[in-house]
């Protein structure tokens, strides 16, 4: 397994833009694919992006494409998730996970090994 630890959460106003981060411990970590979830209070955790072991194939939830972007730097071991046009019903706890299936960019939980504890966003309105 790997230790992952997520950070760049906060507090942003509606129409604003965040950009998370996942640092990996492990030197491996290129050989894993890497994914992002949230969950928001009172719902179950959901899928919102992952990216293959080299970046070269991504996947992007329906509800976030065309504001949310994943991308990683293997020699830093980062996985992050640029996120623009945020609305209140991004609020949530932000996940990051590593599968150590490096090609598979699943979005089902089940697929992914490690998980961080998480970074809180929330959008005020």
């Amino acid at each position: 397994q790997v230790q992952l630890v997520e950070s760049g959460g906060g507090l942003v106003q509606a129409g604003g833009s965040l950009r998370l981060s996942c640092k990996a411990s492990r030197r491996t970590f290129s050989s894993y694919a890497m994914g992002w979830f949230r969950q928001a209070p009172g719902k179950e955790r959901e899928f919102v992006a992952a990216i293959s072991w080299n970046g070269g194939n991504t996947r992007i939830a329906d509800s976030v494409k065309g504001r949310f972007a994943i991308s990683r730097e293997n020699a830093e071991n980062t996985v992050d998730l640029q996120m623009n046009s945020l609305k209140p019903e991004d609020t949530a706890v932000y996940y990051c996970a590593a599968s150590n299936t490096g090609w598979d960019i699943s979005n089902l939980q089940y697929a992914y090994d490690s998980w961080g504890r998480g970074t809180q966003v929330t959008v005020s309105s």
